[in-house]
């Protein structure tokens, strides 16, 4: 066990280093495994050796990003913490190459670098985790990167129709255009990926296709990247269909959050079933997304949070 002193002079710094609700202190905390206290001006670190040393050099670099800007954002701790650690490996230097963006696309967090290298190196990847989190963005990205590279000649993403409380009986105009708010998410993902010119033209062409799952009964897939979002909704025989149009050369990714199941409640998700099911094939990997990979509004992660259940022994301690 040893210690390490820090000068942080300006109070202003350290509040803006803690961040809101000391969020940022506590994932040095839990990350790093060290005691961080303050006083008297100065940070004291105490821990293990090894820990203190990397607590010490992300707390200086985070103390330079203060100083520079007056500010540092939850996901940039996040950044240094994974960069000194080396919890993202050589995957947080390969940036994901699409057709156009405005910024560069790369993961964000260990849990995102995780999920790029599973697709990368696996036809067939779960991917379970809350909003927020890049399932459906990263995912396709990488189809698009793909169709760039000509690595597959066809890009497929496929939303199952559940209402969310909603009745798609209500809403105005042909099947189509009801169909149509369900998969607009996987439209704005292509929007901030491919000129919308070119979109068009790929959609005319079928080399894109956006679908409702109940459309790809009977269908065969080859040499394709396949997105099924939102897949917490697909029943088990859904789900089995989907999976099985699978063809030669063709790469699947299956994306959803388990806690927003819209089924009714005597029907199983195909999602989770699929992941307890196919968990120990080979070529088929998991990956579980949670509120840290969340790269959203600093709120999102405050919201699902708010939302976990709370176990027993929570609810007592807080009576």
């Amino acid at each position: 066990m040893i210690e390490a002193t820090l000068p942080f002079p300006r109070q202003q710094d350290l509040l803006v280093l803690f961040g809101t609700k000391d969020q940022n202190l506590r994932l040095l905390r839990d990350q790093l495994r060290v005691n961080v206290t303050h006083g008297d001006g100065s940070l004291v670190v105490r821990g293990d050796e090894p820990n203190v040393h990397q607590a010490t050099d992300v707390l200086e670099q985070l103390k330079n990003i203060v100083q520079r800007s007056g500010e540092l954002s939850f996901e940039e701790t996040k950044r240094v913490v994974d960069r000194v650690t080396g919890v993202f490996g050589e995957t947080m230097d390969t940036e994901i190459d699409v057709m156009a963006a405005s910024q560069p696309i790369v993961p964000r967090t260990a849990g995102q670098a995780r999920y790029i290298k599973a697709i990368r190196e696996n036809d067939l990847v779960f991917a379970l985790g809350p909003a927020g989190t890049g399932k459906t963005f990263l995912a396709v990205a990488l189809a698009v990167e793909a169709l760039k590279h000509k690595l597959i000649r066809k890009i497929v993403l496929v939303r199952p129709a559940v209402e969310a409380g909603e009745s798609l009986g209500f809403l105005p105009g042909d099947m189509h255009a009801k169909i149509n708010p369900y998969l607009r998410p996987l439209l704005d993902s292509l929007h901030s990926m491919i000129d919308f010119d070119v979109i068009q033209e790929y959609m005319e062409k079928d080399v894109i296709e956006v679908v409702p799952l109940a459309y790809m009964r009977g269908r065969t897939l080859d040499e394709a990247f396949i997105i099924l979002d939102e897949a917490q909704n697909a029943t088990i025989s859904q789900m089995k269909m989907f999976l099985t149009r699978m063809g030669a050369k063709s790469k699947i990714v299956v994306s959803g959050d388990g806690t927003q199941i819209d089924l009714p409640k005597n029907v199983r998700s195909g999602l989770l079933d699929a992941t307890r099911r196919l968990a120990s094939i080979s070529g088929v990997a998991a990956i579980k997304l949670d509120a840290s990979d969340i790269v959203r509004h600093r709120l999102v992660q405050e919201i699902v949070d708010a939302y976990e259940p709370v176990d027993d022994s929570a609810r007592k301690r807080k009576k």
